[in-house]
């Protein structure tokens, strides 16, 4: 077992070389298959024309690629890594993730990765487990994690989402203040409340791509331009809960302005 700490954990007063090579040393491996496997690694990792330097003349970045490297040279069944790129901003972070899967992906080994940032184990995971003090809340890969959480908890913590009441009538959910219902992907059972889970890029305004469904209507009650897209706050005639909706650029509402709303109900998560 290898484990990359969150604040790297690399010597400072050995060279990047000699921080790799020290599990190899450990284990009383030759000298000259010692150098080999050093090598060998920090071309892997893009550092081999830094081998002779120390940590305090690398960036963040490297060093983190040191402790990388150091914890998979020794070969291990079970890599764990505690929140290793906690410390970098925001585009180094990016990188380092996909270095990380890189090099999960080439040498296989089982990687056990604990993050708070959710983006990053959406990035990086096959299967993802979920915590929630202490409980385990879902262990599922990151497609079913968002788009079909078994809990609240699972939705409101994985990407943004509107969580919503509503009442089924058969097989079709209506949701709280708005006239229309649809049918559920999957079908479900009748007669009973229950909590749904809505992307607001799943809900629509003004117009939607076919096979959506009108809901009814709704009130902006707030906006934000974020470039890429338009973070609406929208509430539906009947009442009930406001909802998040992303829109395209194009699709400019003032506030108290009037609306249709739309749901691909493809997308609707049902949590019973």
């Amino acid at each position: 077992m290898s484990m990359i700490f969150q604040s790297y954990a690399i010597w400072p007063n050995m060279t990047v070389a000699q921080n790799v090579g020290f599990g190899l040393r450990v284990r009383k491996t030759a000298d000259a298959e010692i150098a080999r496997r050093v090598a060998e690694m920090l071309d892997v990792v893009k550092l081999g024309a830094l081998a002779q330097r120390y940590p305090a003349e690398l960036s963040g970045g490297q060093q983190q690629r040191v402790a990388l490297a150091r914890a998979m040279i020794v070969r291990p069944e079970v890599l764990l890594l505690d929140e290793p790129l906690s410390n970098l901003d925001a585009n180094l972070r990016e990188e380092m993730a996909t270095e990380i899967r890189r090099l999960h992906d080439q040498f296989h080994f089982t990687t056990v990765y604990v993050t708070h940032d959710q983006a990053e184990a959406m990035a990086i995971s096959d299967r993802i487990a979920v915590l929630h003090q202490g409980r385990l809340e879902q262990i599922d890969t990151p497609w079913n994690l968002y788009n079909r959480p078994r809990t609240p908890f699972v939705a409101g913590f994985i990407g943004k989402t509107n969580l919503v009441e509503g009442e089924l009538d058969g097989d079709r959910l209506r949701l709280d203040g708005l006239a229309a219902g649809f049918a559920l992907p999957g079908g479900a059972a009748g007669g009973a409340r229950l909590l749904a889970s809505i992307r607001p890029q799943s809900l629509y305004l003004d117009a939607a791509p076919a096979g959506a469904v009108a809901l009814g209507d709704v009130s902006v009650v707030g906006r934000t331009y974020l470039g890429e897209y338009w973070n609406y706050l929208v509430r539906p005639s009947g009442g009930g809960a406001s909802l998040k909706v992303h829109a395209a650029p194009s699709t400019v509402l003032e506030i108290g302005q009037r609306s249709t709303i739309y749901v691909d109900p493809g997308a609707v998560a049902a949590i019973q």
